[in-house]
C-alpha cells in the first residue's frame, strides 16, 4: 500500500487546534522571558550570525558555578515559527540547574535546509567559545532534526579548537531524519530538494561516532510516519554504537509533546537534565 506523504506530515491538519496551542505557547514563553528577565537570569538577543534571525537567548539557573548547558532548538518545519515562541521550554532545565540557549535560525526558502544546519552549528561553537564546555542539544520537529545532526557533527572539522564531541547527547522530539520523503509533499516548494539532496541533509545517512548518546521521543498520537523516523534513528544509530532511546509519549500529538519540558518534574525535563549534566561531565 502506497503512503500518502502529504497526508503523514502535514501535522496541522492532524491537530486543527494547533492555533491555540501556538497561541498558549506565545503566552507562556513571554511570561517566562519577562520573569527571567526581571531576575536578571536571561541575555536576550545574541547574535550568533549576522541576519536578525541568528540570535541565541540564554536563561541561567539561579545555580552558580560550573551548571551544564543545553540548546533548544524549534521546530516549523524548517519555514516557519520564532525562537521567541519557546522561551518556556527553557524552564524545565533551568528549575534542575542548567543552562539552557534557545536558538533562532534563517528560514526556508529564504535559505536552504543545509544552511540552517550550518547556522546551527555556528550557534553551538558560539555557545563553546562563551562558555568553554559540552552541551546537550534538544529539539522540536525540524529542531529535532537539527538536533540529531549536531550530534553527527565532527566539530573538528570546523573548528580545530572545538572538541571533536562538542555535542555528545541530543534530545529530539518528533523529529525528523530521513528527508527524502519530504520531496513528494507541497512543503518542497518551500525546501526545492531533490532526493540526492535530501539524502544529504537526513542525520540518518550520516557517519556518526560510537559512543554518543540520542534520543528519539515522539507523541503516541502522530502519524505513522512520525513514529517510523524516531523508531528507524533509534536502531539504526544504536547498530553503529549509539546509545540511543526511543519513547511514544502515550496520549501526546505532534504539539503537545513538548509541553513537559516546560515542567521541571515531568520525566522528559529529568532525561534532558541528566543528559545535560554527562555532557558536563566530560569537561570536568
Amino acid at each position: 500500500m502506497s503512503i500518502d506523504y502529504e497526508v503523514e506530515y502535514n501535522n496541522r491538519a492532524r491537530v486543527p487546534e494547533h492555533g491555540e496551542i501556538f497561541a498558549r505557547w506565545t503566552r507562556a514563553a513571554a511570561a517566562y522571558r519577562e520573569r527571567m528577565a526581571a531576575e536578571e537570569n536571561a541575555e536576550l538577543g545574541l547574535a550568533y550570525g549576522p541576519s536578525p534571525r541568528q540570535t541565541v537567548d540564554l536563561f541561567f539557573p539561579d545555580a552558580t558555578g560550573h551548571t551544564p548547558l543545553a540548546l533548544f532548538v524549534h521546530g516549523g518545519y524548517w519555514r516557519s515559527l520564532d525562537p521567541a515562541t519557546f522561551s518556556h521550554m527553557s524552564a524545565g532545565l533551568n528549575a534542575r540547574g542548567v543552562a539552557v540557549a534557545v536558538a533562532g535560525y534563517d528560514l526556508c526558502p529564504q535559505v536552504t535546509i543545509a544552511q540552517i544546519v550550518s547556522q546551527i552549528r555556528t550557534a553551538c561553537l558560539f555557545l563553546w567559545r562563551r562558555f568553554g564546555q559540552r552541551l546537550m542539544v534538544y529539539g522540536h520537529s525540524a529542531g529535532g532534526h537539527l538536533a540529531a545532526c549536531m550530534v553527527a557533527t565532527d566539530w573538528k572539522q570546523l573548528d580545530p579548537k572545538a572538541p571533536a564531541d562538542l555535542v555528545p547527547a541530543g534530545y529530539s522530539v518528533s523529529g525528523l531524519f530521513d528527508l527524502k520523503p519530504l520531496v513528494a509533499t507541497a512543503m518542497n516548494a518551500d525546501f526545492k530538494l531533490n532526493e540526492p539532496a535530501a539524502a544529504q541533509v537526513s542525520p540518518l545517512w550520516w557517519p556518526v561516532a560510537r559512543g554518543r548518546v540520542f534520543d528519539a521521543v515522539v507523541g503516541a498520537a502522530e502519524s505513522s510516519e512520525f513514529l517510523r523516523q524516531s523508531r528507524t534513528v533509534a536502531d539504526d544509530w544504536r547498530q553503529r554504537g549509539v546509545e540511543t532511546r526511543y519513547e511514544a509519549v502515550p496520549g501526546a500529538n505532534h504539539f503537545t509533546v513538548i509541553d513537559p519540558l516546560s515542567d521541571p518534574n515531568s520525566a522528559m525535563t529529568a532525561r534532558c537534565a541528566a543528559l545535560a549534566a554527562r555532557c558536563a561531565k566530560v569537561d570536568k
